[in-house]
């Protein structure tokens, strides 16, 4: 399944977000061009981006401010990006080298600085306290929840609630945030704009549920990953929580070694539990809960087809193999 088809009814929209994006990434500091460049032609889904001017279109809005907001989530998560591949390390994302490994920690750190920046001057355009309110929030708690993944690494006695914590912060406060915004750029009640933000913090965690599913050989070649890396990060992600839940010590034993020690000689080993103890088809049963949620979110909005494709990217989030 593509996600690109579900775009559809915003194609247009999406059209004018590029082209923002591509205007508000220029600097005069050639090595912020040469990187943010490189960043967009490595692609990636726009996901973030589509899901704002869905909601915004879902929600009744017929203006052309969502473009301004789409751009800014697809800021903000691109910088949370580029700090990410520093922490963790990283090498590969979406099938490229990522930027720190093109061209170091440095410039990786300082370019995603400036794109948090360039967000917040992008804010200031859309004149409303209360989206600065929201973003600032979000963007708090991402780092919140940045912080408390690196407090959690390899620690093999990770409890599920704990990584959904995790999950809840870093991933689906930009998604719910995003959604809200939308909601009230359409001048939703509150009740609307509570239901939109409900929808993106379940969208969120559904997608990063099966996004961690995916370091264990649920995806295909095209997930542009390489296998076993939350594994080399000592991340204890839901398939690992779930298989070391329903193995006896003894089994479980080597396997908390290889979390501790972010042992990749042990993939093997850690896939084949995953797999006899069903703990695969549980994380996917957690997915599709939290997909499920955020479609009866959408209730309380009239029928359309912006609407139609935020029930689609709801059941895509729980059906990708990439």
């Amino acid at each position: 399944m593509d996600i690109q088809p579900l775009f559809k009814p915003v194609d247009d929209d999406m059209r004018a977000v590029d082209a923002l994006i591509r205007e508000r990434l220029n600097s005069d500091v050639v090595l912020i061009n040469t990187l943010g460049e490189y960043i967009i032609a490595s692609g990636g889904k726009r996901l973030r981006p589509a899901l704002v001017l869905l909601a915004a279109r879902a929600s009744g809005y017929e203006g052309e401010q969502h473009h301004l907001l789409a751009a800014i989530i697809e800021f903000i998560h691109t910088a949370t990006l580029l700090h990410d591949d520093v922490v963790d390390e990283s090498t590969l994302r979406r099938g490229q080298q990522t930027a720190n490994t093109v061209w170091g920690n440095d410039a990786s750190v300082l370019t995603g600085d400036f794109l948090y920046s360039r967000a917040f001057q992008m804010m200031v355009e859309l004149e409303s306290f209360d989206v600065m309110q929201v973003l600032a929030d979000a963007t708090n708690r991402i780092a919140e929840g940045e912080v408390m993944q690196l407090m959690y690494s390899h620690n093999p006695d990770l409890a599920e609630a704990d990584y959904l914590e995790v999950v809840d912060r870093k991933t689906a406060s930009l998604f719910s945030a995003g959604c809200r915004l939308a909601a009230q750029l359409a001048g939703c009640n509150a009740e609307r704009q509570q239901a939109m933000a409900d929808y993106g913090r379940h969208l969120g965690i559904a997608f990063q549920v099966i996004d961690d599913s995916l370091d264990y050989g649920r995806g295909d070649d095209g997930y542009g990953k390489n296998l076993g890396d939350d594994l080399a990060e000592g991340k204890a992600t839901l398939p690992l929580i779930c298989a070391l839940s329903r193995l006896s010590a003894d089994e479980a034993a080597p396997i908390r070694t290889a979390v501790r020690d972010g042992d990749l000689d042990a993939l093997d080993s850690i896939m084949k539990a995953i797999e006899s103890t069903q703990a695969m088809a549980y994380t996917c049963r957690r997915a599709e809960e939290e997909s499920h949620k955020a479609i009866a979110c959408l209730d309380v909005f009239d029928d359309s087809q912006a609407k139609a494709a935020l029930v689609s990217l709801a059941q895509f989030s729980v059906q990708r193999r990439h």
